[in-house]
């Protein structure tokens, strides 16, 4: 019954869009599409309106994508929260096979992406294509030191070590982008500086104490063009101006432009254009302003004729964080995680299913729909099949193919089967409709919280049928245990073979364990 309730919310809410357009074949340079890649930072899959038609946040711009387009209304994020899903968007391969086993990178943290493995950049330059990286990294990168120092992971780095006069190692340019330009991870964490390709545009010149409330921010250096309300805007007129200038350059070329904004993440800031524009108040602004930035890009698309033969993605890297104040929110009407459990870190629904929305005028049926899942490290092999690329056995291990799907042809899944991991690296997997959860809690932050699960003696595995239970409140464990030990075997298998797709198997770079403790 709650999934048919959705499923007509769903409808509502693109009620109206016409399907029409068949998909051309990309056999050569010529017809090579260029290909724009909007990834915003935890925005939920109830921010959207045309995926929740109560939604009390306008968002005419990506609606319109989906209008134009094809809406897919079970997709997912590699992971709970931010580094490793955008780990997995450029390489096709699940970020728990990295050392990243939890938790997500500092701005200071080295190197995640091995800069021997094929990310979809490089490979795309394989066929020509101009590359970009702009907005928010997050995968870190190597700080040159005054002292010989070695930067890790953890928290307590603060930055002292740096010499921001030197050239970075191992950064996106050095991944498969021909140009980058934002900052090294999350506009809360430090440093705040810009960085164009390899290098800090102006160094800091003192250190900022840390904000609170939506505005919250870490305490750190910051450099004198460095303004936490501008970021936003600045990012979003270098992608403009990459693309415009693009065309100016280097007609005939194809290119691929990964768009990575640094919003509704905290801190939450919008500009004075939009305050008070949505009427629920400062999180509810702030996704207006990200539906212009993405009106931005679509503007400039239309102004420059490249709408026709522009593969447009939008999404988010996970579900919407609690800095948004889902109190005040519900309280205005609004819900940020739709129907769905939980919220950003968690390995419930909220945390990793999120609007998944594409568009290519003439090729994507209008107006259409998937309602089979779908993960965000289907991208490797999705544009590898646009250009006609076999990928290697060590290439997009985790990566599906969704041309089918993109093609309006498919209606049946497309994945055997989609992984989950949570903040603290708890692991999930889902097939069909069940859903095994390998924790006693949300494995993130909502309740029970890890330590609330364990104090309160619940069951280590949780199994959830979504076709009757979208909402994850009635755990089946006890009563399907064949499914428990099917899914957990599967689960076990991805994990060894190094893969989750048909190849040679490989290896993981550190011990995988499926279940924490």
């Amino acid at each position: 019954m709650q999934r048919r309730a959705f499923l007509k919310m769903f409808a509502a809410g693109i009620a109206g869009f016409s399907s029409s357009g068949l998909f051309n074949a990309c056999s050569n340079k010529k017809s090579l599409p260029n290909i724009v890649y909007i990834l915003a930072d935890d925005l939920g899959y109830g921010d959207v309106r045309c995926l929740n038609p109560e939604s009390g946040i306008p968002t005419p711009n990506i609606d319109s994508l989906a209008k134009d387009g094809m809406v897919f209304t079970d997709a997912h994020s590699g992971s709970a929260v931010c580094t490793p899903t955008r780990y997995g968007i450029l390489t096709g391969r699940y970020a728990w096979r990295s050392r990243l086993q939890s938790g997500v990178l500092t701005g200071y943290s080295p190197h995640l992406i091995e800069p021997s493995r094929l990310t979809v950049a490089s490979l795309l330059k394989k066929f020509g294509y101009r590359t970009a990286a702009i907005g928010k990294w997050h995968l870190g990168m190597d700080w040159a030191t005054k002292d010989g120092y070695k930067y890790s992971d953890a928290w307590g780095e603060t930055g002292e070590h740096v010499d921001y006069s030197q050239t970075i190692k191992n950064a996106p340019t050095d991944l498969g982008f021909d140009y980058f330009f934002g900052i090294s991870a999350s506009l809360d964490m430090t440093p705040y500086v810009y960085i164009e390709n390899r290098n800090v545009l102006r160094e800091p010149d003192k250190i900022i104490p840390a904000s609170d409330g939506y505005a919250f921010y870490r305490s750190g250096p910051v450099a004198p063009d460095f303004k936490h309300e501008r970021v936003l805007p600045v990012i979003t007129q270098k992608a403009v101006d990459f693309i415009r200038n693009h065309v100016q350059n280097r007609k005939s070329q194809p290119f691929f432009l990964y768009f990575s904004l640094t919003a509704p993440h905290t801190p939450i800031l919008p500009t004075k254009e939009f305050r008070g524009k949505s009427g629920i108040g400062p999180y509810g602004d702030f996704v207006m302003q990200c539906d212009g930035s993405v009106g931005q890009i679509l503007n400039a698309l239309d102004e420059l004729n490249l709408s026709d033969n522009t593969l447009v993605i939008f999404t988010s890297d996970n579900g919407p964080s609690p800095a948004a104040n889902f109190k005040h929110l519900r309280e205005m009407g609004h819900l940020s995680s739709y129907i769905f459990r939980g919220y950003k870190a968690d390995i419930y629904e909220g945390g990793h299913r999120i609007p998944f929305i594409a568009r290519w005028s003439g090729n994507i049926p209008q107006g259409s729909a998937y309602e089979h899942p779908v993960c965000l490290t289907d991208l490797m092999a999705t544009l590898a099949a646009i250009v006609g690329y076999e990928l290697p056995d060590d290439a997009g291990e985790d990566s599906v193919n969704l041309l089918p799907v993109l093609k309006g042809g498919m209606k049946t899944p497309v994945r055997e089967a989609v992984v989950h991991h949570s903040i603290n690296g708890s692991f999930s997997i889902r097939q069909g409709k069940w859903k095994l959860e390998l924790c006693p809690g949300s494995g993130g932050w909502s309740s029970p919280t890890p330590k609330e699960a364990r104090e309160k003696g619940l069951p280590p595995v949780q199994l959830y049928d979504l076709s009757a239970d979208i909402g994850e409140q009635k755990n089946v464990q006890d009563r399907f245990p064949e499914i428990v030990d099917r899914l957990t075997k599967l689960l076990k298998k991805y994990a060894e073979e190094g893969r989750s797709t048909p190849g040679k198997p490989q290896k993981n770079d550190v011990e995988i364990k499926i279940r924490k403790t």
